[in-house]
């Protein structure tokens, strides 16, 4: 086959979430836009922000992600887990989210009742946040029908000398992932088909399940880790869990930090509601959308107090490996052996969520 066939093949088939790795690396990156000395941290793999440098000790650090309305929610949930996950982006640099710009591009057939508690909702929690609203754009268009609305940005200045990325992770440096896998798989799908779900896990495991939807932000999780120190004191490096799971979250804290890392299976936190979800809707739990979930790696001295200090504030957090040297690649330790992995290249979850609404499910 030749590859201009490949590719019209390729095209035709539905690509649901994130590019790939491959399509940024070859398309986006090598074309941003003018140069300036001032960016410390541009558009990279695996990054959750960028850095922009401001006079001689602060930064700027920012972040954008979608704004989504999903009618099963309805949109004061909806609005809620915008917010926190952007939030929670900015939340890995160590800073405390402070200021927001949204942009709307909503359906007509949107309601403004709807739209209007979408937007109480979404103030109340910026409030809650100390998020102040700064700007935006908002309009009705033709041709929007999707649960995306829009889009945000959130950003925050403070110190150059204590503001984290994904990047900043060195061998020896232990691997810790708070609360477990698939967190927002398991608390999404269980708001948007609970009677399937209630017939075959049971009631209790619903309920159990949806209660996860409230955990889907790492914003306090890590203001908590890296209130007890940063960079060599502590937490050198935050990412939080998206697409791909918290498999593609350690392998991309690893990838920014030029390291390889060993990632100890069993020590990753998997509940009896989500591992029954996940088999029911045919995904893999490690590497299905993890949103809730924070990987970060930290110092060996300061391991205990950051596990203290997250425990103290009632989230769970274990050590699940640790990072080495960058020859040695991505490893995942199960039953007493080691195998070299790869980057997931599509989290199951949009298909699973797809193929249920087309079964019907609810």
């Amino acid at each position: 086959m030749h590859p201009e066939e490949q590719s019209l093949i390729m095209a035709e088939v539905p690509q649901y979430g994130k590019i790939t790795k491959e399509f940024f690396d070859r398309v986006i990156y090598p074309k941003l836009g003018a140069k300036r000395n001032e960016v410390v941290i541009g558009p990279t793999s695996g990054v959750d922000t960028c850095a922009v440098k401001i006079g001689s000790s602060e930064v700027l650090v920012a972040t954008t992600d979608p704004l989504s309305y999903i009618s099963e929610l309805g949109p004061k949930d909806s609005a809620w887990l915008s917010i926190n996950l952007i939030a929670s982006d900015l939340s890995t640099s160590g800073f405390r989210p402070q200021y927001l710009i949204l942009e709307f591009n909503l359906p007509p057939s949107m309601p403004s009742t709807v739209f209007e508690s979408y937007w109480n909702a979404l103030s109340a929690e910026c409030d809650s946040q100390g998020i102040a609203i700064v700007g935006g754009h908002t309009g009705k268009f033709e041709g929007i029908d999707s649960t995306v609305i829009g889009a945000g940005v959130i950003f925050s200045i403070g110190s150059a000398r204590t503001y984290l990325t994904s990047s900043g992770g060195k061998p020896k440096d232990k691997l810790i992932l708070t609360k477990g896998a698939a967190i927002a798989a398991t608390g999404i799908l269980a708001r948007v088909f609970p009677e399937t779900i209630s017939e075959r896990i049971g009631k209790n495991g619903l309920e159990l399940a949806q209660k996860y939807f409230q955990r889907i932000s790492v914003v306090k999780d890590a203001l908590i880790a890296s209130a007890v120190g940063v960079k060599a004191s502590g937490v050198t490096a935050m990412h939080d869990s998206t697409e791909g799971g918290v498999l593609s979250a350690i392998y991309e804290l690893a990838l920014a930090s030029s390291c390889g890392a060993l990632i100890e299976k069993e020590k990753i936190p998997l509940s009896e509601e989500t591992r029954k979800i996940c088999t029911l809707f045919e995904m893999d739990p490690y590497v299905s959308l993890g949103e809730g979930a924070l990987v970060l790696s930290c110092v060996p001295e300061k391991e205990s107090d950051i596990l203290t200090a997250l425990s103290s504030n009632e989230i769970g957090a274990s050590v699940v490996g640790e990072l080495t040297e960058k020859g040695t690649g991505i490893r995942l330790g199960e039953n007493g052996s080691e195998k070299p992995i790869g980057y997931p290249v599509v989290d199951p979850y949009w298909a699973a969520y797809y193929s249920a609404k087309k079964r019907g499910w609810i």
